[in-house]
């Protein structure tokens, strides 16, 4: 009978065991060093902090300035109007644009081309080229009901308008996306309940769509209220225009800009944290809520 071996056997994958003097040596484990990555952290810092350096230290970037218009009447004023107008801009362009969504999901051919037609036409015109031609509408329609235009759509009312049939256009394709997020099982389980096309719309349909629509319009939403500074080329008074106003009277350009940038980054921050909550809660009960 042969003898006895230490030896692992051939087809094994695992190596022999270590041996010396007749004890195991325990194999030391060094760590992977990682030279690059701690090299490019300590790079992107030190370029960090050398940037931040020269926008405290820059006296071209008069943060004095920006601080005492920072919370002026006027500043305020333009921000309270760059906040209404994002929020009735958001409430009438997501309720077109789910009526729209509706319409190209419904087995009508005509309601499908006109949704269609709509999307395609206002997705491929700029939004400046928007708010410009409903500015100068009164040329080609003098009377509205008998009212004149000019006095019936003032500077305001085009902007909400404008911005409104744009916001549409986007919003129907994110609710539609929405609405064919949900499995095609969970609606036909429903009408096997009996439950009216309202009720299954309301109780099954819209409840898991939110999951995939509210990442997309939370980004809308935001995208929105930077968006809002474009309608000072038809002279609203929003935070831009604000700002503008005082630059043109004071040529403290630099500063006034700061002053809106800051105030657009602190209502952006605001809203992202927001969206983070409200993605939260209708991710419950799936496996990507966190």
């Amino acid at each position: 009978m042969p003898p006895q071996t230490d030896l692992l056997p051939p087809s094994s994958s695992a190596p022999p065991p270590v041996r010396k003097d007749g004890d195991d040596v325990v194999p030391r484990i060094v760590p992977v060093r990682r030279t690059g990555r701690w090299t490019a952290a300590v790079a992107v810092l030190i370029l960090l902090a050398l940037a931040l350096n020269s926008v405290i230290r820059n006296e071209a970037f008069e943060w004095d300035v920006v601080i005492s218009y920072f919370a002026t009447a006027s500043v305020l004023r333009g921000l309270w109007l760059t906040l209404w107008l994002t929020a009735v801009v958001m409430v009438l362009g997501f309720a077109l644009g789910a009526l729209l969504a509706v319409l190209r999901l419904s087995g009508n051919p005509v309601l499908q081309a006109v949704s269609w037609g709509y999307v395609w036409l206002f997705r491929s015109t700029p939004i400046l080229v928007q708010l410009l031609f409903w500015f100068n509408i009164g040329v080609l329609y003098p009377q509205i009901l008998g009212v004149s235009t000019v006095t019936l759509l003032g500077p305001v009312t085009v902007a909400v308008v404008g911005l409104t049939l744009h916001e549409a256009a986007y919003a129907a394709e994110v609710v539609r996306g929405g609405i064919l997020s949900v499995e095609r099982g969970q609606i036909e389980a429903a009408q096997s309940l009996g439950l009216g096309p309202w009720r299954r719309f309301r109780r099954i349909v819209l409840p898991q769509a939110m999951r995939s629509i509210v990442p997309p319009a939370g980004n809308m939403l935001i995208g929105t209220l930077k968006g809002t500074s474009i309608v000072s080329i038809i002279a609203v008074q929003d935070l831009l225009y604000s700002v503008q106003l005082v630059y043109h009277r004071t040529y403290q350009v630099i500063p006034l800009l700061l002053v809106a940038t800051l105030w657009y980054a602190l209502v952006t921050s605001l809203l992202s944290i927001g969206q983070r909550y409200v993605e939260r809660y209708y991710a419950r009960g799936t496996a990507g809520a966190r």
